[in-house]
């Protein structure tokens, strides 16, 4: 494949053709903030946060999205860009709940840290503002699209599993909100619980409900674990605070999201010395239900027991 060469922040930058101005950035080590981005779905450029100026470009362009050309002349940083980020940033507070100090993504929020960076300290739009039930109606995701900053990445991870696309954009304009199929609460949809949406939410609007009031971001060490329980290879975070396992939790974005609820429930049983009970939906309702069902093993001690006797 052929290489370009780029100027990106008066540095001389080569990639391969075909390379996004965001990969080539980041690749040469410049910050280029990004909200809807997601390395597994690209090009989807709704966000418009990883704006940049291009010489000779008519607007500012989404580095997202644009691909790298020979001899193109990149700013990341540039007075113009900077000030249509923070423009982003008011919009998206100005309908955006400022309880940051009982968030549960509190130290651990996208849209918190840009609003640092670029010192956006309040928004300077007033209007009609959401007020949306918070849906704890799942035993395990707790949605609360106040924070919602309809940036696409659940329903993205979501509709990537086949036959999934439990999740989808809803309504329109001031409305549009992320929902499942005729608006539905989540424990009303064919929601399976996997937490692929929990682990790309770049804000508080998708959390753990088992993580809720166990630790801040900054007391809790993560290490990465591959479930067993078949060979898709899914991978977990095992969350821990004091040096006990608190929870476990779908991993970061990139490879290895979970397709299944089965295996964060085994982790849990394995890892955590206070596994939260397992619920699974029957008839329409969630129950609790014992592990060995949670984890479908009930064939295997039939068997076992079978050969015992």
């Amino acid at each position: 494949m052929a290489n370009v060469t780029l100027t990106i922040n008066g540095v001389q930058v080569t990639v391969s053709e075909g390379t996004s101005i965001l990969d080539a950035a980041r690749g040469a080590g410049f910050f280029i903030p990004t909200l809807c981005h997601d390395p597994a779905s690209p090009n989807f450029g709704a966000c418009r946060i990883c704006v940049v100026e291009v010489k000779g470009a008519r607007a500012l362009v989404a580095s997202c999205s644009a691909a790298a050309t020979n001899g193109m002349v990149v700013e990341t940083e540039s007075p113009a860009v900077v000030e249509a980020r923070k423009t982003i940033i008011e919009l998206l507070l100005a309908n955006h709940p400022a309880d940051c100090l009982t968030c549960e993504k509190n130290g651990d929020c996208v849209l918190q840290e840009y609003a640092y960076r670029y010192d956006v300290r309040s928004s300077g739009f007033e209007g009609e503002r959401h007020s949306y039930p918070v849906d704890d109606s799942n035993p395990y995701i707790i949605r609360d699209m106040n924070k919602c900053i309809l940036c696409g990445k659940c329903v993205r991870t979501c509709e990537q599993v086949e036959d999934r696309q439990v999740i989808n954009f809803a309504y329109r304009g001031f409305k549009t909100k992320i929902a499942p199929a005729m608006d539905t609460n989540l424990a009303e949809s064919d929601c399976v619980s996997c937490g692929r949406c929990v682990a790309v939410c770049p804000v508080g609007a998708l959390t753990y409900k088992s993580m809720a009031g166990k630790g801040r971001s900054y007391e809790i060490e993560k290490d990465q674990v591959t479930c067993s329980f078949c060979d898709a290879g899914c991978q977990f975070n095992l969350n821990y605070k004091a040096g006990k396992v608190i929870g476990v939790t779908a991993k970061e974005p990139g490879s290895g999201r979970p397709l299944c609820l089965k295996g964060r429930l085994g982790l849990e049983l394995l890892y955590n010395e206070k596994p939260v009970a397992p619920m699974l939906k029957k008839d329409g309702a969630y129950v609790e239900v014992p592990w060995v069902e949670a984890l479908g093993l009930e064939g295997v001690l039939e068997k076992l027991k079978e050969r015992e006797n």
